[in-house]
């Protein structure tokens, strides 16, 4: 009896998964077909799911209407920089947060959180404008900062609240200072925390798409930016317009497909010692 309920459980669990994993396959399955087809077999009725023979000039295309190799050093360089400075600010905010109780900060930081990234666009935009920084990857840099640091900050609390405070306690007695009981005992235990939370800013970051299609310049415009470029007045190139997707798409997916376990472990070790 026992079995049977395990075995109508795990059915259940797998149907469940497939319920909410093939409508991601599909898409994704569907745009990397769209991808390796001529614009003849995308438009066809019925569609044509598999290519005969695939192609790769849409990808050729993207590479030719686009300064697609800039584009991509840009995503580097802002992805990479503000998730470094989120961590820089972000872990230790979030260890003072979790150590003083600051429920009111937390607030603010969940609020900071959940708040649209339109919300902060148009001050924002002003702002640089008056700066003269219009054009540049720095005013890109610091608008991510306002997806980033909230991430690290929340993933972090999590850890730190659930960390045992007899161990920093105990640096604190035999004279190590606050500082030092964060940088020696909290931050080695919390690094699940920060590994999860260091791949979720850096891929909330690379995603974004609003920002660097307002504030960037045309030198300055990150990978999302060169996928709407794909879109023209006269026509919809689905191929072309796919192949970018999925360039833009592939370092996210590797960097998730090699890090899910530490995504996972990370994410529920914060969620059960964090509350």
């Amino acid at each position: 009896m026992r079995k049977a309920k395990k075995l109508i459980a795990d059915i259940g669990f797998g149907f469940g998964v497939i319920v909410l994993v093939s409508p991601a396959a599909l898409v994704f399955l569907w745009m990397l077909s769209l991808s390796l087809k001529n614009e003849l077999d995308n438009t066809a009725y019925p569609p044509v799911f598999i290519p005969d023979p695939p192609i790769l000039d849409n990808f050729v295309a993207v590479f030719e209407r686009n300064n697609f190799l800039q584009y991509a050093i840009n995503s580097i360089i802002v992805s990479f920089s503000a998730t470094g400075l989120a961590i820089l600010f972000g872990v230790p905010a979030g260890y003072g947060i979790a150590k003083m109780k600051a429920t009111k900060a937390a607030v603010v930081i969940l609020l900071a959180r959940i708040t649209p990234g339109l919300s902060y666009l148009i001050p924002l935009f002003l702002l640089f404008q008056w700066l003269e920084l219009t054009g540049t990857l720095v005013p890109i840099v610091i608008t991510h900062l306002v997806i980033t640091v909230p991430i690290v900050v929340w993933i972090m609390m999590g850890f730190f609240e659930g960390l045992p405070g007899e161990l920093e306690e105990a640096a604190l007695v035999d004279g190590a200072t606050i500082w030092q009981a964060f940088r020696h005992v909290a931050m080695p235990l919390a690094r699940p925390g920060i590994t999860v939370a260091t791949i979720l800013a850096f891929i909330f970051s690379w995603n974004n798409f609003v920002f660097a299609m307002v504030l960037a310049g045309r030198e300055t415009r990150t990978l999302p930016v060169a996928v709407n470029n794909m879109l023209t007045f006269e026509q919809i190139s689905w191929g072309p317009l796919s192949a970018a997707a999925l360039l833009v798409t592939l370092p996210v997916l590797v960097l998730t497909l090699i890090a899910q376990k530490q995504i996972v472990t990370g994410l529920t070790q914060g969620g059960v010692k964090g509350g």
